[in-house]
């Protein structure tokens, strides 16, 4: 896994403009290491930032369609697994 996300791809993850990516890291809401003219997103602030966006309602949601998931095709996935 890469340690850095560049704005583009932290964009394209969020689901938001570069633009806005930009904004939230010169007003200081993202934490970036400037390298040049580009920024470095630490893998750690992307977790930070997706976690906050998940509200309790969304979590439980994912976590009903997981165990669903793993009851129907658990067996399934195992054997992908050792592929």
């Amino acid at each position: 896994m890469k340690k850095y996300l560049t704005i583009p791809e932290l964009a394209k993850l969020m689901g938001l403009s570069r633009g806005a990516i930009y904004k939230q890291v010169r007003q200081g809401k993202i934490n970036a290491i400037k390298i040049g003219r580009n920024y470095a997103i630490p893998q750690e602030t992307v977790g930070e930032i997706l976690g906050d966006k998940l509200t309790d309602e969304i979590k439980e949601r994912v976590s009903v369609a997981v165990k669903k998931t793993l009851k129907e095709y658990g067996e399934t996935l195992k054997l992908l697994g050792n592929e």
